[in-house]
C-alpha cells in the first residue's frame, strides 16, 4: 500500500465533513429512528455503507462512461426513493396517535426494510458521486493508487459515516424512549413523519 496513515487521516477528516453536512441521509435515519428506534434505523445505516462503497470506486475508476449509464437508472431510483419515503411519512402522520411501536408498517418486514430503504436513499442521491469525483484527485494520485488503497480509501469512506449516523440512530432512538406522553408520541410522529417527506421532496432536487 502506497497511502500513508496521514493521507488516510486527512481523507477521513474529508469524509466527515461530508458526513455533518445535513441531506436525505440524515433525514432518514432521523425519522427512522424516531419512528422505531435505534432497532428500525441500523438496518438503514448498513444499506448507506453500500453506496459509500460505490461512489468512491467509481470516482476512482474515473469511469465517466458508467456514470453516464447510471444517469437513467439514477432518475428511475429518485422517483422510487420519493414515492416510498412519502409513503412512508403519510403512514406515520396518518397514526400518529399510535403509541410508539404501535403502527409497525415503518419497520415492516424489520431490517430487511431499514436496509433497503438505506439502499434506495443513498443511491437516489448522486451528488455523492460528484463529491468524491471532485474530492479524490485532490487527495492522492488515481493513476498510482494499488488495489489495497483503493481498499483502504472505501473503507474510511464507509467507516466515517457509518459510525456517525449509528450515533445519530442512537441518540435519537434514546430520545424516544423517554418520550411516554399522548402528547409527546404525537408530536414525535408528526416529526417522524414530516421527516419522512421530507426525504421524499428532496430526493427528486439532489
Amino acid at each position: 500500500m502506497t497511502l500513508s496513515g496521514l493521507d488516510l487521516l486527512f481523507y477521513a477528516s474529508a469524509v466527515f465533513v461530508l458526513f455533518i453536512t445535513p441531506g436525505p441521509v440524515w433525514m432518514a435515519v432521523i425519522a427512522r429512528s424516531m419512528s422505531g428506534g435505534f432497532a428500525a434505523a441500523w438496518p438503514l445505516t448498513l444499506g448507506v455503507v453500500l453506496g459509500d462503497m460505490l461512489w468512491p470506486i467509481l470516482a476512482i475508476l474515473g469511469a465517466s462512461w458508467v456514470v453516464t449509464e447510471f444517469a437513467a437508472a439514477a432518475v428511475v431510483l429518485k422517483l422510487v426513493a420519493s414515492l416510498m419515503f412519502l409513503a412512508m411519512g403519510l403512514l406515520t402522520l396518518r397514526n400518529a396517535d399510535r403509541a410508539i411501536g404501535v403502527d409497525s408498517r415503518l419497520t415492516r418486514p424489520g431490517a430487511w426494510a431499514g436496509f433497503i430503504a438505506g439502499v434506495v436513499v443513498i443511491l437516489g442521491n448522486p451528488k455523492a458521486v460528484l463529491f468524491y469525483m471532485g474530492l479524490l484527485p485532490g487527495f492522492f494520485d488515481l493513476g498510482s493508487l494499488t488495489v489495497w488503497d483503493i481498499a483502504a480509501i472505501v473503507l474510511v469512506s464507509q467507516v466515517v459515516p457509518l459510525l456517525g449516523n449509528l450515533m445519530i440512530a442512537a441518540l435519537v432512538g434514546r430520545m424516544r424512549t423517554v418520550l411516554g406522553s399522548a402528547a409527546a408520541v404525537r408530536r414525535t410522529n408528526i416529526t417522524a413523519g414530516v421527516l419522512l417527506i421530507c426525504v421524499g421532496l428532496v430526493i427528486p432536487f439532489t
